[in-house]
């Protein structure tokens, strides 16, 4: 019998039976709340959505060299080359400037920099953002900024920096040791500035670590790059992080910056079989874009390095479209041959154009290349 055509005895609804109903209604209730992720696991996206989604971040036009190129010769710093993980952003008060974080190599480990610029096409006067730790720190490898907290994550925003207690912050990929590229074990730490382009340390200990006691395998061996969303009164840090030669992207949450707890659920973005993510889905960058998330990301498979995307209604549960947005060789000079990686995606509604910065690794070394949405005159 449905409960909406029942006719119950008056004898039935006394105090002891109302008290029963309602236990049952609180355990159902309960239970799907905690199956609801499951179920939505279960049930990604449709594909048709997805594809409908991304059809507006194809169709790429080319800018025709680096904007940075592999030596960038930076002041004091000229030994530092191969620049990579950009990330494009602007502090409040200066609308028509833009700052780039990006980081260097030179052999004992990466520095992070900035560079700025009036047209998001040229940019000047690169200088240090953020060092080496000391001595025995979590961070004397180098450290990698970038994930940045701003004001907004809608994805036409401007990506002006959001002040916190009075400062700006960044979440930052870092390594224990020089002497060389990536060297294991990778962690995440957190840092303030004071004027949004020096950066300083905010705590003495990484807020992820290898050794965690809530890591997964899936991340024991090390961790990199973070992304930083602010959503619903909690801070997400999206995360890859690698178990032997496969990486993946998982994800974290605090309150507070500093404390941070994983997903149970994670990694929350898998590699796949026989894909373009088929080795790494890696460097997460999310955005609210309408009525859902999107991350883009860049997968290994294929023989290259490709810009990838996936798709949330919840922050938690991705689907991801199997065809990139942008596979590497798709330059025609030679500037992406190998790899097209690690972006950073900015709205300029001056002309109503998506610029997308990128690590391109080709014909002339590893350098900073453009894609923009309109071809630019």
């Amino acid at each position: 019998m449905r409960f909406g055509d029942a006719v119950l005895p008056s004898i039935w609804l006394t105090r002891g039976f109302a008290l029963a109903v309602c236990a049952v209604l609180a355990c159902l209730l309960a239970e799907v709340g905690a199956n609801g992720a499951a179920d939505m696991e279960e049930h990604p996206l449709p594909m048709s959505t997805i594809r409908a989604w991304s059809a507006r971040f194809r169709g790429w036009h080319y800018w025709p060299e680096a904007i940075i190129p592999a030596d960038p010769k930076i002041p004091g710093f000229e030994g530092f080359v191969n620049p990579d993980a950009p990330c494009v952003y602007q502090l409040p008060g200066k609308p028509n400037r833009w700052y780039m974080s990006f980081i260097a190599f030179n052999g004992q480990g990466y520095n992070s920099f900035v560079a700025e610029s009036t047209d998001l096409i040229h940019w000047q006067h690169p200088r240090l953002a953020m060092g080496f730790g000391p001595p025995g720190s979590f961070d004397h490898g180098g450290s990698v900024i970038g994930a940045f907290l701003y004001q907004s994550y809608d994805i036409r925003a401007p990506r002006v920096l959001k002040r916190r207690a009075g400062k700006f912050w960044t979440l930052y990929g870092a390594y224990p040791k020089q002497g060389g590229y990536e060297l294991r074990p990778g962690f995440e730490g957190v840092a303030f500035s004071e004027d949004g382009l020096t950066w300083k340390r905010a705590r003495s200990q990484p807020i992820l670590s290898v050794f965690d006691a809530d890591a997964g395998e899936w991340e024991r061996d090390c961790i990199y790059q973070p992304w930083l969303v602010e959503e619903g009164g909690r801070f997400y840090d999206f995360y890859n992080a690698a178990h032997g030669s496969v990486e993946q992207t998982g994800v974290a949450f605090s309150k507070d910056l500093f404390l941070w707890d994983r997903y149970p659920g994670n990694p929350v973005v898998r590699v796949q079989a026989g894909g373009y993510n088929a080795e790494f889905a890696s460097d997460p960058k999310v955005f609210r874009d309408g009525d859902h998330w999107v991350m883009f990301f860049f997968g290994v498979g294929h023989g290259g390095a490709h810009i990838m995307v996936a798709y949330s209604r919840d922050l938690l549960h991705w689907t991801v479209d199997p065809d990139p947005l942008y596979k590497a060789g798709g330059h025609p000079g030679g500037l992406d041959a190998q790899y097209a990686h690690k972006i950073s995606l900015v709205y300029n509604p001056a002309n109503q154009t998506f610029y997308l910065y990128y690590c391109a690794v080709g014909v002339h070394g590893r350098c900073i290349g453009l894609l923009t949405s309109k071809p630019l005159r």
